[in-house]
């Protein structure tokens, strides 16, 4: 048979019908290419995907419901023509709907069956009692010779492990508050209820009382602390010059060079923010005075493997001062300064890299945070600086993982699957 999609039944028919099988008269309905919005006549609008083997589309092929919308006030005419099923070669068909008979399950045959019943009810009693004190006193001498059997414990039956694709859902549920162990003996079904009720209640929270993003809230605090402390915030284009990262020292045959996006032979994403600020302080060196503070929030952009601590799309802070002052031990108190403020605790190692050589690492534990740099390096020449200067990277999302616990660096990034790390798949 064939299957018609949802739209041509709803629009052969006029009808909806909900989850809980009541029927609906429709106002009005628009079909796109893969949804359908509808407007119920009672005022209940919604929008589905025009699918051809939903429960919807089988109830309204197969004409059964439950009850009528009593808002929506289907005329007879239209349960009527509803309940009459076209054929093939078009004539009607009326179709009865009826409750489902009640089907006797079949006994066991290892149980016995209890005799019929006598005719005479009088015969009946009569065996009845002669049946009572016949076995009286087989009983009473039974019960003497020996103790009633205990009735054996019942035991209930083990809970099934939960499988990888369930783990993964309960995961994705969890908030770092939650003091909930997926080792116990608990039905997945359970849990997976308690932790959807558990989210929508921290969602509700979060849009009565806050209603601010974690990461827009933390580039509003980073914004906040660097202006307090003489820094220019800049913002400069996403799309960048190609030329950029060769003059960045990444040639086509080093592992960051295959992590650019181009958009064509000559533009890409930018992976870093450091050639925009590498122009800024080159041209406001002819402006400002000595010295130059300038920093930039911004998204970025590397194909990174995936991974609980990558993101293909992540948010970075750069800060930089050139001229006088920028000594190592500046650059620390900046950072320790700056850390603190986040109430984020950190150690600073030393490391080199490909772009710049020896660096300063932030680290977390064994979570980079940042890379830090005291300048002049030979790259400096590529971009017309020629004065000592100081400067760090941050990843925002990583931050956030770190403030508020999450295990997954997803729960911290732009995302539609999380807000403020909570997950929006309920």
């Amino acid at each position: 048979m064939d299957k018609k999609p949802l739209d041509i039944l709803i629009s052969a028919t006029g009808l909806w019908m909900s989850r809980t099988g009541i029927l609906h008269k429709i106002k009005y309905h628009e079909v796109s290419k893969r949804k359908i919005y509808i407007e119920m006549a009672c005022g209940d609008r919604l929008v589905v995907n025009n699918s051809r083997s939903c429960r919807t589309a089988r109830a309204l092929r197969h004409h059964k419901y439950r009850k009528t919308c009593k808002h929506c006030r289907i005329s007879d005419e239209d349960i009527s023509n509803f309940l009459t099923k076209i054929s093939e070669n078009k004539s009607s068909v009326k179709v009865k709907v009826v409750s489902a008979p009640k089907v006797r399950k079949a006994m066991p045959k290892s149980v016995s069956r209890a005799p019929k019943s006598l005719e005479n009810p009088e015969s009946a009693q009569a065996l009845v009692s002669t049946s009572r004190s016949a076995s009286a006193p087989t009983a009473a001498k039974s019960a003497a010779s020996s103790p009633a059997p205990a009735p054996a414990p019942v035991s209930e039956p083990p809970v099934p492990a939960l499988t990888r694709s369930q783990v993964d859902r309960l995961e994705t549920l969890l908030s770092p508050k939650d003091e909930i162990s997926l080792n116990t003996a608990i039905p997945f079904r359970k849990l997976e209820s308690e932790l959807l009720t558990r989210r929508k209640e921290d969602l509700q929270r979060i849009y009565t009382d806050e209603r601010e993003n974690y990461l827009g809230k933390l580039e509003r605090d980073i914004t906040k602390f660097f202006v307090d402390r003489g820094f220019l915030e800049i913002k400069s284009p996403i799309l960048i010059p190609a030329e950029y990262i060769e003059r960045m020292g990444i040639d086509s045959d080093t592992e960051l060079a295959k992590q650019v996006f181009r958009v064509d032979k000559n533009f890409c994403l930018r992976p870093m923010l450091a050639p925009n600020l590498y122009n800024y302080l080159r041209k406001l060196n002819r402006v400002l005075p000595d010295p130059i503070k300038i920093f930039e929030i911004g998204p970025c952009y590397r194909k990174e493997s995936d991974g609980k601590e990558h993101l293909e799309e992540f948010t970075m802070l750069n800060f930089c001062q050139m001229g006088s002052g920028c000594t190592r031990e500046n650059l620390e108190a900046l950072i320790r300064e700056f850390l603190d403020y986040m109430k984020i605790d950190f150690e600073i190692v030393g490391d080199s890299c490909m772009v710049y050589g020896d660096t300063l690492d932030v680290m977390h534990g064994d979570l980079e945070l940042s890379s830090a740099v005291v300048g002049p390096v030979p790259l400096d020449r590529e971009w017309g600086i020629d004065k000592p200067w100081i400067g760090a990277g941050f990843g925002l999302e990583r931050l956030l993982k770190v403030m508020h616990g999450f295990k997954n660096i997803k729960r911290a990034s732009r995302s539609e699957s999380y807000y403020n790390g909570i997950s929006t798949n309920l």
